[in-house]
């Protein structure tokens, strides 16, 4: 093992009263670089071949406590330093890698801080949809353990057998709602993990499995795209907005609402719409039809180049802007219910389903389904097959049929 730590006085730095600060030296791979104590004294109080204060001094109630204590530190950092060793991950490290494991700011072994603190970091960086998640599961965790602390070794196979039982006992919940709340659970114990809060041997979704209940068909009959296209309302029918955001998602690639919010006029570019996905930050670049250009015409007037596109993002804030969003999908999602009455179809409308109805429509022009996958911005092609998996039973019975005439 080429790391090694010592406890030594830094004479290199000394201080405006004569001290000098006792630090620990790490070496890594020939590399070295210093951590600080807290503590400093002067010269004449350092016992150098035992690296430790000597009994002398007397700015401290205590030297044996002392002494004691920068021992006790030294052996966590020997014991972090054995630990990534042991895991076989200490040769792959840098030295400041190894240093951010020895002196981050706080050793949580409490599942529940650890997830809170998570939430306030992806805040930060602007990440607020996944924060949202992260909250909702640390909430609803708090709820389950009513109000105690919850310790990372607790979330075992056991615990989530039990939060399990306590999510799909209550009416109305489901499968798919539990999924969720699992998925970030197993998110948080991984970067746990990952940061030396707990061994990677307990970790409970070795033997627990996520289970998921397909969900029901949400593609659209083109016969009612037709309907919502032909719609004739005017700019002050409240359904106006609702409508025109449905077909602009299907018409381009079924972009998601949160990334519809965000588009800017700078965005069009020589008769296209090019902008990065905020999930994935995959890049898209998409010509803009006839049928599209007629639609967006209403919404580039009298605009600059900064302008977002559509009346969605009305403050200034990241987090303004993001809860601006979160507040107008949920009165599209209501509106779309309306819209579904008005152009008599009889199924749910949702934010989802222009998207999957692009997909599902996509197929059966023929268009290669790598091809679907690039377009809706999957990494993988069996993501794109859920959108798929579920095709209207009158295209079947025609596939069938053409392989019936064909023997």
């Amino acid at each position: 093992m080429n790391t090694l730590i010592t406890l030594m006085l830094d004479k290199r730095r000394m201080k405006k009263d004569g001290k000098y600060p006792i630090i620990f030296r790490l070496t890594h791979n020939r590399k070295t670089t210093s951590m600080s104590t807290g503590f400093s004294i002067l010269e004449i109080y350092w016992e150098e071949r035992r690296s430790e204060v000597k009994s002398s001094y007397k700015e401290v109630e205590s030297v044996r406590l002392l002494n004691h204590l920068l021992l006790k530190e030294k052996a966590r950092v020997s014991n972090i330093i054995n630990k990534l060793y042991e895991k076989g991950e200490l040769q792959y490290l840098s030295l400041q890698q190894v240093k951010q494991f020895i002196t981050r700011r706080k050793n949580y072994d409490s599942f529940l801080e650890y997830g809170k603190y998570l939430v306030g970091e992806l805040k930060a960086v602007n990440r607020f949809g996944t924060a949202r998640s992260y909250d909702g599961t640390v909430k609803i965790l708090k709820t389950f353990v009513k109000g105690k602390d919850l310790k990372f070794n607790e979330v075992n196979y056991d615990f989530l057998l039990k939060f399990e039982k306590f999510h799909l006992r209550k009416e109305g919940n489901n499968l798919n709602g539990l999924a969720a709340y699992m998925r970030t659970i197993r998110a948080i114990f991984n970067k746990g993990i990952k940061e030396g809060f707990i061994e990677k041997e307990a970790y409970p979704f070795y033997n627990y499995k996520i289970k998921t209940t397909p969900t029901k068909k949400r593609a659209l009959d083109i016969t009612f795209l037709k309907r919502i296209m032909e719609l004739d309302i005017t700019a002050e029918h409240k359904l106006f907005h609702t409508r025109n955001y449905f077909l602009i998602s299907y018409m381009l690639y079924g972009i998601p609402f949160m990334d519809m919010a965000y588009l800017k006029l700078e965005n069009i570019k020589n008769g296209r719409i090019v902008y990065q996905r905020k999930k994935t930050s995959k890049s898209y670049d998409i010509k803009i039809s006839e049928q599209l250009y007629q639609i967006l015409l209403f919404y580039l007037k009298g605009k600059s180049k900064r302008d977002y596109i559509f009346p969605i993002i009305l403050r200034e804030t990241p987090v303004q802007k993001y809860e601006d969003v979160i507040r107008l999908r949920k009165k599209y999602n209501y509106e779309l219910k309306d819209l579904a009455v008005l152009c008599g179809i009889d199924q749910s409308l949702t934010s989802y389903v222009s998207r999957h109805s692009f997909a599902t429509n996509a197929m059966l022009n023929d268009i290669p389904i790598q091809a679907i996958s690039a377009m809706l911005g999957h990494s993988k092609l069996n993501t794109t097959q859920i959108y798929l998996k579920t095709l209207p039973n009158e295209i079947l019975d025609k596939y069938n049929e053409r392989l019936s005439l064909s023997l």
